[in-house]
């Protein structure tokens, strides 16, 4: 008999009075696995981990902690969570020491294994040389280095991340996630990251693509970036529409208009190049370039949207499969 998800949610739903956020949410998460949930602002995944949380009402659905349902007020769920938000909750009147011993006191810690943990989160964090300067003086990184130990102090089963690396840096951002994979190292920690960023979701195990409040799909990152395709060719101009419908009708080529760009995803995509300039010959193609499949293109092949795109804008129409070559 397989073992039970770790966490399963089955019809999750909440609404803002009359807007309904979240539509029938459905996902398991298995033991030990960092699990992502990829949308945009106003998708719905930032809901799901407030309802998790309690920090939002449970308006219907159901939760399930290993295979057993899970009542909406559980002081042993709370107990089990660790939650790190957008903004990092650490208080910047106090110093690094001061917070993690903090932590320990509100989960209800002795003195003794309060300092056992705290100095195993100043490690942990690499904040010993600063332990006690004030946080508001501390880097954007160091906060979030700091947040997740604070976060972890407990010993948690499950961890809950809102848009973690918000407002980092490329290289705060890569020590934040290596701090954590550091953290987690020999233990069964669960994850649980809501996130818009492709190169954040992309450290995740599984992905579940998420929009309008509902899963789309769920599949690894490579997984979502095979069924792109093979390359994806990068088309400017100043009319995107009007380029689609050109390669359609000279190349037979499908393609997604992004933005101001045109994308297609081919097959040994540098052998497209000279054919497309060929077939594009009125000087409306302005550049053209050549990549490699991101999780953003999985996802608007899959969504039909971008993840940058804003919440009120209306999914656009799908034109066929992201990359295919028409039939003949």
């Amino acid at each position: 008999m397989s073992e039970p998800a770790r966490l399963e949610l089955r019809g999750l739903s909440f609404a803002y009075g009359s807007r309904p956020v979240l539509q029938g949410l459905d996902l398991e998460v298995r033991r030990g696995e960092v699990f992502g949930l990829l949308g945009p602002n106003g998708s719905g995944k930032s809901t799901a981990l407030g309802v998790l949380s309690g920090l939002l009402p449970r308006q219907g659905g159901e939760v399930r902690w290993d295979g057993r349902p899970l009542p909406e007020s559980s002081p042993q769920w709370r107990a089990s969570l660790g939650v790190v938000f957008q903004s990092p909750a650490v208080d910047p009147k106090l110093s690094a020491r001061q917070n993690l011993d903090l932590a320990g006191r509100l989960h209800g810690l002795d003195s003794a294994e309060r300092e056992r943990r705290t100095e195993r989160g100043l490690d942990q964090s690499g904040l010993r040389s600063r332990a006690d300067d004030l946080v508001g003086e501390f880097s954007g990184g160091m906060k979030r280095r700091l947040d997740l130990a604070r976060a972890l102090l407990h010993d948690p089963t499950l961890l809950l991340m809102d848009e973690p690396t918000s407002g980092l840096d490329e290289a705060a951002f890569r020590e934040a996630w290596e701090r954590l994979d550091e953290m987690r190292a020999g233990t069964d920690l669960t994850i649980l990251v809501a996130t818009h960023r492709p190169d954040e979701a992309a450290r995740c195990h599984r992905l579940a693509v998420v929009s309008d409040g509902r899963v789309a799909t769920v599949k690894t990152p490579e997984e979502l970036r095979d069924a792109v395709g093979h390359d994806v060719l990068v088309l400017k101009g100043a009319d995107p529409e009007g380029l689609r419908a050109q390669l359609a009708e000279a190349l037979r080529l499908e393609s997604l208009v992004d933005g101001d760009e045109l994308l297609v995803s081919a097959e040994r995509g540098h052998e497209w190049i000279p054919r497309i300039v060929e077939a594009l010959p009125d000087g409306r193609l302005e550049s053209v370039s050549l990549r490699r499949p991101t999780l953003a293109d999985a996802f608007f092949q899959v969504v039909g949207r971008r993840l940058d795109e804003e919440p009120e804008a209306a999914p656009r129409k799908r034109r066929g499969l992201f990359g295919r070559r028409k039939s003949s």
